[in-house]
This record gives C-alpha cells, sequence and structure tokens, in this order.
C-alpha cells in the first residue's frame, strides 16, 4: 500500500514540477525476459533438480515415520508402557527431525533460498545490466518493471530526491 501511494506521490511530483514533454519513460516485463532467457532457464532446471532431490528426501523421512505411525498405531493397545513410552519418544524424534530438515531445505533461511541466490544473482544481474543499458542507450528517464507491484528499476541521478528530503528532515 506504501509503495502505491509513494508511486502516486512521485508521479503528482513529475506533474507538477516536469512537463512531460521532456520525460521519457519506459517498462519492461521482467518475467517475461526470465522466461525467454535462456541463461534463466538453465538457472531455473539447476535449482528444480536441487529441489527434487531434497524433496524426495524429505518424502522418505515422512513416509518412515508415517510407516512407524501406522505400526505404533495398530500395536499401542498390546505394548507395555516402556515400549509405547520408548517408541512415542522414537515418534517424536522423527517428527523433529522432519521438521528440522524441512526448515534446514525448504525454510525461510533456508539452502534453497541460498541456492536460490546463488544460481539465480548472475542472471539476474545480467539482466539488470541489460536494462540500464537498455535505458541508457534509449536516454530514457525512468524505466519500471511490470511484472508484480511496479518498480522503479532505473532512473537519471537528476531526478533523485533523497538528499533533498533527507535534508528537510534534518531541519525538522
Amino acid at each position: 500500500m506504501f509503495r502505491k501511494i509513494s508511486l502516486l506521490g512521485f508521479f503528482v511530483f513529475l506533474l507538477t514540477n516536469i512537463s512531460f514533454s521532456q520525460i521519457k519513460i519506459g517498462y519492461v516485463d521482467s518475467d517475461a525476459i526470465m522466461d525467454k532467457l535462456p541463461d534463466a532457464q538453465d538457472a531455473q532446471q539447476k535449482l528444480d533438480i536441487i529441489i527434487k532431490d531434497w524433496q524426495t528426501e524429505l518424502n522418505k523421512l515422512e513416509a518412515d515415520w508415517k510407516s512407524k505411525f501406522d505400526d505404533y498405531d495398530k500395536r499401542k493397545l498390546i505394548m507395555s508402557d516402556q515400549t509405547r513410552t520408548e517408541t512415542e519418544a522414537e515418534l517424536v524424534k522423527l517428527e523433529k527431525k522432519v521438521g528440522e530438515y524441512r526448515e534446514k531445505k525448504f525454510g525461510s533461511n533456508g539452502e534453497l533460498f541460498q541456492k536460490q541466490d546463488e544460481i539465480m544473482k548472475p542472471v539476474q544481474n545480467k539482466v539488470f545490466n541489460a536494462i540500464k543499458e537498455v535505458a541508457v542507450d534509449e536516454e530514457l528517464d525512468f524505466l519500471f518493471d511490470r511484472s508484480g507491484d511496479v518498480m522503479l528499476l532505473y532512473a537519471k541521478e537528476k531526478y533523485d530526491m533523497t538528499n533533498k528530503v533527507l535534508a528537510k528532515l534534518r531541519l525538522k
């Protein structure tokens, strides 16, 4: 929401301070670029292989837990208290192992995000450098990405109002 309000404010600023005949604005669809770029497809295939391997291992761990749980569930009434307690402890341990593996590989700070960064970052840098080159070649003032949320990918330095805003904030 804040991003859309900020973007609206940015366009109002442009309308009030600069005539549109002087501004050249362009946009790209970065999703379409990534879909058509062979380097991005290769990188995605590498990630897919890694994900498939990890998912296979996770499925094995889950199947092992389920098998042991089903066996426990069938036999729990005839188990001694000690055997039941030991089996329940083993099930809890296995369940924890499954959760830890899932978190380690697919969690918010998991290896998947690290691998995505490692594998996709060079491709993304290549795309963003090409975008910047096109913006400069076409003498664009601003270049937006229409994929997902509107995002400013390039702007001429002369339109950067960051220091002026900081100066205003320091005065207050």
